[in-house]
C-alpha cells in the first residue's frame, strides 16, 4: 500500500499517527524478508527460532538497558512500562529451544550488533529512544501475535519457547496498545523532535529488516 503524501510533508498530526504512516514502506519490507516469510509457511525449523531469539535477546538486552535512563527523564518516564520487559522471557525460549548452556551455544549475528551498537544511548534522546519501543513493541503486541500462533501451527510450540510473544500482565492488547499511543503522542516532542523520531523509526525498520537477511543468509535455502 502506497503513502497518499510522502512522510516528509505529512501534515502535523499524532506522534503515533506520524510514526505509523511514515514507517510503511521499510515496515512492509522488513516483513516481505525471505527468512520472516519462510519461518512463517513452515518451511524452516525450531533451530531459525531460536537464532531469531537469541538475536532478539541481544536487541532488547540493549533496548531495555536504554529505558532505565528514560525513566529518569520528566517527558519520557510515562513510556516506560514493566509489562512489556522482555529480556527475562527470551531467557526463558532460549533455554528450552536450545538447552541449559543456551549462553555459550547462540551465535549473535553481524546485522544484530550493529543494532545493539546503534541503540546504546538512544536512552539520552528522547525521540530516538520513542522510535524504538515503538517499532519493537507494538509489534509485538500486533504482527507479533501473528507469528505467535504460525510458530505453534507449523512447528508444535507452546508456552515453552514462545514467552516472548505472551504477556501475562496485559491480558487485552488493545486497550494497552490504545494506552501506549497516548503516552507517546503525550510526550510534549516539537516538531523537529517529531521528524527526529520519524527518520529513526525507518532506521529501526531497516535495521530489522537486516537482521533477517543475516538470518535468511543462514537458514534459508
Amino acid at each position: 500500500m502506497s503513502l497518499t503524501v510522502a512522510p516528509d510533508v505529512l501534515p502535523t498530526t499524532t506522534l503515533s499517527l506520524r510514526l505509523r504512516e511514515g514507517t510503511r514502506p521499510e515496515h512492509e519490507q522488513a516483513e516481505a524478508s525471505g527468512f520472516v516469510e519462510q519461518l512463517l509457511a513452515g518451511s524452516l525449523d525450531v533451530a531459525a527460532y531460536a537464532d531469531l531469539a537469541a538475536q532478539q535477546l541481544a536487541v532488547y538486552r540493549a533496548l531495555e538497558a536504554e529505558s532505565a535512563t528514560v525513566r529518569a527523564d520528566a517527558r519520557g518516564a510515562s513510556l516506560v512500562f514493566d509489562e512489556l520487559t522482555r529480556t527475562p522471557s527470551i531467557e526463558r525460549d532460549l533455554a528450552f529451544l536450545v538447552g541449559p548452556g543456551w549462553a555459550d551455544d547462540i551465535t549473535i549475528r553481524p546485522a544484530t550488533i550493529a543494532y545493539v551498537a546503534h541503540l546504546q544511548g538512544v536512552g539520552g534522546d528522547l525521540p530516538r529512544y520513542a522510535a524504538h519501543a515503538y517499532t519493537r513493541y507494538l509489534g509485538d503486541l500486533s504482527g507479533g501475535q501473528i507469528i505467535k500462533r504460525m510458530l505453534e501451527r507449523h512447528y508444535g510450540l507452546g508456552p515453552d519457547g514462545l514467552a516472548f510473544y505472551t504477556f501475562d500482565e496485559i491480558p487485552k492488547s488493545k486497550p494497552f496498545k490504545d494506552l501506549y499511543r497516548e503516552r507517546l503522542d503525550g510526550l510534549g516532542l516539537d516538531e523537529a523532535e517529531v521528524a527526529r523520531a520519524v527518520d529513526e523509526a525507518r532506521l529501526a525498520f531497516r535495521l530489522n529488516a537486516a537482521m533477517f537477511a543475516d538470518l535468511g543468509s543462514v537458514h534459508c535455502a
